[in-house]
């Protein structure tokens, strides 16, 4: 499966299947807000927030890509990535694009 964040695919003629989305919702660890709290205060990359939105990512691109497999999709075009709060503590990462086969 083709992901791509541009409109078109080089060189291949697309049909238009639809939107496709995939989300993933997680969650913070106490330990981690600890960990968290003590590297704000010092300053630098809060790594085990990092390791955990590139997880959420992946796995919302990965939904996103089953939704278009079931579609018959040769390829996901113009990919999004959003972000919410869902709660405290909570955050939603959001993957959607065109689904397209190719002609």
């Amino acid at each position: 499966m083709i992901i791509v964040n541009t409109p078109t695919v080089s060189g291949k003629e697309l049909q238009t299947l639809g939107l496709v989305t995939g989300n993933y919702v997680n969650s913070k660890n106490a330990f981690k807000d600890i960990g968290a709290g003590l590297k704000s205060i010092i300053g630098g990359e809060l790594v085990s927030y990092s390791k955990m939105l590139n997880e959420a990512r992946d796995k919302a691109i990965e939904r996103m890509a089953q939704q278009a497999q079931q579609m018959g999709a040769d390829a996901v075009v113009n990919v999004k990535f959003s972000s919410a709060s869902i709660m405290e503590g909570a955050a939603e990462i959001l993957a959607s694009g065109t689904a397209v086969k190719f002609l």
